[in-house]
């Protein structure tokens, strides 16, 4: 009978440990769901990007990514971005879509300009930017190597003399 009282009790507290560690992880991940105002941005491409991902500027969260839609006319995406009404936005602010890590997710970082004016709630950023894909960026570095070693090989060649005939 002991030996169950104290199995209990040990599982008792691990449950208490393991409830301490979630309060603490959930604190610490900044989950918050942002409530300001909205605006969007239109980019040419967002892969990676989600419903509820980070806004940030200067790595502190500002808001969240609130919808992604195609436009039909241009047949670009449309990001709408849910802001905290602290944080106004110059009218010149642009959007970068950004990695957290090389295999992490990704977030849309805003860099605010000098514009004194400001964006208004449901306005537009004008200015973005999308980043490139992995398999992009390894096409443009074996392109650049390929290049390299051809023009290499030219240049070796450029001292040698004609074969005779």
């Amino acid at each position: 009978m002991r030996r169950n009282v104290i199995e209990t009790v040990l599982g008792g507290v691990v449950l208490v440990a393991a409830g301490v560690f979630l309060a603490f992880a959930y604190k610490s991940a900044d989950l918050r769901k942002v409530q300001g105002y909205e605006v969007t941005a239109n980019f040419s491409s967002i892969t990676g990007l989600q419903n509820g991902s980070d806004v940030r500027i200067s790595g502190v969260k500002v808001g969240n990514v609130v919808g992604l839609t195609l436009d039909p006319k241009s047949f670009q995406a449309v990001v709408r971005l849910a802001i905290d009404n602290t944080v106004k936005l110059p009218k010149d602010t642009a959007a970068v879509i950004a990695s957290e890590s090389l295999l992490g997710g990704k977030f849309l970082s805003l860099e605010p300009g000098g514009d004194p004016d400001m964006i208004k709630p449901n306005g537009r950023i004008e200015f973005t930017q999308s980043t490139p894909g992995l398999e992009q960026l390894l096409g443009q570095v074996i392109f650049s190597l390929q290049s390299m070693g051809k023009s290499g090989d030219a240049n070796s060649n450029a001292g040698a003399q004609p074969p005779k005939l």
